[in-house]
């Protein structure tokens, strides 16, 4: 049985560290874009991203000022047992999220859509968000904790019904025209994780893109051999538009894109684009049946999940 303290305490490191950590994955990616990139300005970005990382990892502030929107995926087996019920889960996210908040790993930026009215905790209807989902025989949970910064949020997210017949065309046209705008002018502060939802309704369709962004290890193929394709195919085009870091001139705007699919009605065809910004900030916390704790930088392995 895994007490409600347990999870809050597990639910507050993982947003700690997420919060002063770039995930290894994403800090090999800013690395080898480094390498790659020629233009004078693509390498001050970059170089200076990294920079402000190592200080953030020495003590000394946050890989990024905007802590954003606080989000926690979690994942439970089918012999999980969780002390109070699986509503326990949020009330720990809440605590934990209000805690990392005074100590000043979160900034409070989760305001009254309407008044503009600012709790000074991040917490309020529907913040922070909870995502549970049910896979395998296990007894833990797992946690990804995501900040999620608001600039890739606001203009790293849209959302198109094409038609059935727009086909493959279709999809790259709307998702490299997405990638485009957000990375102008360095928006969405790329290089970015972009991730893209095909299927499903427009709600799911969004929700797809949004996983894909967050919860994959960059460069982790689908496993459908078509779709890693089309995934291949978008972010080489992706690397042809001329743009880099920030919106300098450069080839990595995009560091890694991943896609997820979902079935859909016979005439719609719902596409989804949700970009992540270049410090990819995620961590993850494992919590075993006995109340054991394990903070790491490394997601969970890929698992077929039913949603609940």
């Amino acid at each position: 049985m895994i007490r409600g303290e347990v999870i809050e305490a597990a639910m507050y490191e993982a947003m700690h560290q997420a919060a002063v950590h770039l995930p290894p994955d994403v800090e090999a990616r800013l690395r080898m874009a480094l390498a790659e990139e020629s233009e004078p300005l693509a390498r001050e970005h970059l170089r200076v991203s990294l920079e402000n990382a190592a200080l953030a990892a020495a003590g000394r502030g946050l890989v990024c000022g905007d802590t954003g929107f606080p989000l926690f995926f979690v994942r439970a087996g089918s012999r999980t047992a969780v002390d109070g019920g699986f509503g326990a889960i949020r009330t720990a996210a809440a605590a934990a999220t209000a805690r990392a908040t005074r100590d000043s790993f979160l900034r409070p930026t989760m305001v009254d859509p309407l008044t503009r009215g600012n709790p000074g905790t991040n917490l309020g209807p529907g913040m922070p968000k909870v995502e549970l989902q049910f896979a395998g025989d296990g007894d833990g949970l797992d946690i990804v904790a995501v900040p999620k910064g608001g600039g890739s949020e606001i203009f790293g997210t849209f959302y198109r019904m094409l038609y059935p017949a727009d086909g493959e065309k279709g999809i790259k046209r709307f998702v490299i025209d997405c990638i485009r705008d957000g990375c102008y002018a360095g928006k969405i502060c790329p290089p970015a994780i972009v991730g893209v939802g095909i299927g499903g309704s427009s709600d799911l369709c969004m929700k797809l893109a949004k996983e894909a962004a967050l919860l994959r290890q960059l460069g982790e193929p689908h496993p459908r051999a078509d779709v890693a394709h089309l995934e291949q195919e978008l972010l080489l085009a992706a690397r042809s538009l001329g743009l880099g870091p920030m919106g300098s001139r450069g080839v990595n705007a995009v560091m890694a894109l991943h896609i997820e699919l979902a079935m859909t009605h016979t005439a719609a065809l719902p596409v989804a684009v949700n970009a992540q910004c270049l410090v990819g900030r995620r961590w993850c916390a494992a919590i075993d049946a006995g109340g054991r704790i394990a903070c790491t930088g490394t997601l969970p392995p890929r698992e077929t999940e039913a949603h609940a």
